[in-house]
């Protein structure tokens, strides 16, 4: 059950809603913990025990931290060594023995048996959560939760659950108590929903089909022109459907009370791969930088240690998406143009001409979803190469006429103008023209309930529908 889905949107969020606004406001917690719950297991079933079992062990640690036993240190290290090996056995298991067994067959050992293991959805989100509580309270950033109620929720909540954002204990930690419902606060949740809906549905569903087109050809048959197409489509596709899904949640959390922090900042305006990622998946940036960047040493040591925690950390940020070299070449991809530029790129693109840097910022994050979309690394290295026309296929084996349709055109069009803060400016009041009453006529309730339409509309077709999470 994904939010996206007609189950979601006319079964259980109409309930929870009424069951939640209709309860007590002491039960409230507890009612939106169980939905919560609910919400988990009707895709992952059983596997919603694993995410009891890390509520139960997060709770116990951060309990022994707050008492100081055995001592601060060695409770948070307990319980960052038992979330990663949580991590590690579903996620990664496969993967390094994968890995093992080439080096095993080269030296003449016989292959160790390859598990496999079924990857809750989410496990990396509320994961990394549940290290946040942990280190919050180490560092005395917040008291220990003696209210083991208040740390499944802050885990467990189907908001931000399977999909993002990351959030850190200490900034909902209040709100786990208490929260202020407001009529003008729900509407504004409501409204927060639809448009990442719309984004789902009506922009990142259309270009991806392109994007799955372009990237299912086989090796050595991808022309240039569909390549261009389909990296193009993806580039808007993971943006529209990450930051689609962001919204989805933000506005979500806004309905029950919460207060999330944003996720996402127009990062294709970006002039530097620094300010991409202040502005691209802002809550996994933030974790990395406060929770191991900062830790390592941040950059407050040598210049080639600090160029080495850039490279550290997002060979890290890589393998938290995925168990597939892919991931890392990614990570290393991007770590490497964050250690140039503060080794004096940056200094150099502070000189050119903008939309040069513009240019530059593209090329780079465009370039590095390559290898994150694609299944493997030569799969990555054949798309490179279709990208540059050193293919030998002829275009009319496989034409991108055939693959881009008319809305997948329109969507096109609406993801590049939408990927600029027009929206944000003209909701701000920038201008002379409309009116306030008019403009706000129409983007708080006309252009809402308009794409509300579309996107129904998009669901009652059967259209395709993908959740690309799966992998993370």
């Amino acid at each position: 059950m994904v939010f996206s889905s007609p189950i979601f949107l006319f079964a259980f969020l109409p309930l929870a809603l009424l069951l939640y606004y209709a309860a007590p406001r002491g039960l409230r917690n507890a009612l939106l913990l169980g939905a919560s719950l609910f919400f988990y297991a009707w895709g992952e079933t059983a596997y919603v025990l694993v995410m009891l079992g890390s509520i139960a062990f997060n709770y116990l640690v951060g309990l022994g931290i707050g008492a100081q036993w055995p001592s601060p240190r060695a409770a948070l290290a307990m319980g960052i060594a038992g979330n990663l090996a949580l991590l590690g056995s579903f996620k990664y298991a496969g993967f390094l023995t994968t890995n093992l067994n080439e080096v095993l067959a080269a030296v003449g050992v016989p292959p160790l048996p390859v598990p496999e293991l079924h990857l809750p959805l989410g496990i990396s989100f509320f994961t990394f959560q549940a290290m946040s509580y942990l280190v919050d309270v180490y560092r005395g950033e917040t008291p220990a939760q003696r209210n083991p109620l208040r740390v499944a929720l802050y885990i467990a909540l189907f908001p931000q659950l399977i999909a993002g954002p990351i959030v850190r204990y200490h900034d909902v930690s209040g709100q786990l108590g208490e929260r202020r419902h407001d009529v003008d606060g729900f509407a504004w949740g409501v409204e927060r929903f639809i448009y990442g809906l719309g984004k789902k549905l009506l922009i990142a569903n259309p270009l991806g089909e392109v994007a799955d087109a372009a990237f299912g050809v086989p090796a050595g048959e991808l022309g240039t022109v569909l390549a261009w197409f389909g990296l193009v489509a993806y580039t808007l596709q993971i943006y529209f459907d990450f930051s689609g899904y962001s919204d989805m949640a933000i506005g979500l959390g806004r309905m029950f009370g919460f207060r999330f922090l944003e996720n996402f900042d127009y990062p294709y305006v970006s002039r530097s791969i620094r300010e991409f990622w202040r502005r691209w998946h802002i809550s996994l940036s933030n974790w990395f930088r406060d929770y191991l960047y900062i830790p390592l040493g941040g950059n407050r040591i040598s210049p080639a240690r600090t160029y080495l925690n850039l490279v550290i950390v997002f060979l890290l940020c890589g393998l938290w998406h995925g168990a597939s070299w892919n991931f890392v070449l990614w990570g290393a991809w991007h770590g490497a143009f964050l250690a140039l530029e503060r080794a004096g790129l940056e200094r150099i693109l502070a000189r050119l001409w903008r939309p040069l840097r513009h240019g530059y910022a593209l090329a780079v994050v465009m370039l590095g979803w390559v290898f994150f979309r694609a299944d493997d690394l030569p799969s990555a290295w054949a798309y490179l190469q279709a990208l540059a026309g050193m293919g030998t296929a002829p275009a009319a084996l496989h034409p991108w006429q055939s693959h881009v349709s008319h809305e997948a055109w329109l969507a096109l069009a609406a993801g590049i103008v939408l990927s600029v803060p027009l929206y944000r400016r003209l909701r701000a009041g920038a201008g002379a023209w409309p009116a306030m009453p008019a403009r706000e006529w129409v983007l708080g309730f006309a252009v809402p309930v308009l794409v509300l339409g579309l996107a129904v509309v998009k669901l009652a077709a059967g259209s395709y529908n993908p959740f690309i999470y799966f992998r993370f």
